[in-house]
């Protein structure tokens, strides 16, 4: 089931039976991706990175992320476009940008808890129902649909994480942090450029991210970089020396004693063994 738009809006929704290696490979410009996983033991290989996904986790993707070995057992999807709902523009309605989309390093998944199911569920068939009724509400009635289901996944991501330990004002801080790391990992790959775009201080930004119990905020520029790397190896026809450049290294061997430094095996072996 879809819908489109006279502005190229577009949203469709996959069930169970719908679901295949395709649909999910099949990738467009702006393009968004909630994936419920409804039974144990499905398998994907996300930025050349193994996940294996329970029932009643959701994994939230943009067009920039790499599938491959893709085994589905139950899934639904949720696909939508820059058009039809645009995160950026929309952050105060839902606030995910940095959290479930474009946050640089992690793959954001989503545990739904026993007592969260019944109203993830209501939504979702509020939505099967939406995309069948055809007036001139229609596009309005989905994206407010959406924006629901967001909103849920937002909080349940929250409640998993240690998100919940910072206040509203700290967490924007991370999450636009998160978001600039993604917008400019090619030209500012120091904590002091990012801290002076948030008119904070890179100490203040280290307190933060201890608090969070995660990577360091230079940590996390480096692993955004190496996902990047790994990226290009992996799925372009790109030269190691151009690959350097894109991701703003002077130099390919600066680029290759960074990567091995980080992944542990050199450019050249890394594209090999893929």
């Amino acid at each position: 089931m879809k819908y489109t738009g006279s502005n190229q809006e577009l949203i469709s929704i996959l069930n169970e039976n719908e679901v295949t290696k395709e649909s999910l490979k099949e990738r467009n410009e702006n393009d968004f991706m909630l994936i419920w996983f409804k039974s144990d033991s499905n398998l994907l290989t996300i930025d050349s990175k193994s996940y294996e996904f329970k029932s009643n986790q959701i994994v939230c993707l943009t067009e920039f992320h790499k599938l491959s070995d893709v085994n589905i057992k139950d899934a639904r999807v949720i696909r939508f476009n820059r058009s039809f709902y645009c995160i950026l523009d929309n952050d105060e309605e839902v606030s995910c940008k940095g959290l479930l989309f474009f946050g640089a390093t992690n793959v954001p998944v989503i545990d739904i808890s026993s007592s969260e199911i019944e109203i993830f569920e209501t939504v979702y068939k509020m939505f099967q129902l939406e995309l069948k009724t055809d007036d001139n509400l229609q596009l309005e009635m989905l994206q407010m649909m959406l924006k629901r289901f967001l909103i849920l996944c937002t909080r349940a991501f929250k409640k998993q994480t240690e998100y919940h330990s910072l206040n509203l004002q700290q967490q924007d801080i991370i999450r636009e942090y998160n978001y600039l790391v993604e917008k400019h990992f090619r030209e500012k790959q120091s904590v002091k450029e990012y801290a002076e775009m948030l008119y904070k201080s890179p100490k203040t930004l280290s307190n933060l991210f201890s608090k969070m119990g995660e990577k360091t905020p230079l940590e996390f520029i480096h692993h955004r970089i190496l996902i990047e790397a790994k990226r290009l190896l992996m799925h372009s026809n790109q030269s190691i020396k151009e690959i350097a450049f894109e991701i703003g290294f002077e130099d390919q061997q600066s680029f290759s004693r960074f990567f091995k430094n980080k992944a542990g095996i050199s450019p050249l072996h890394y594209r090999k063994d893929k």
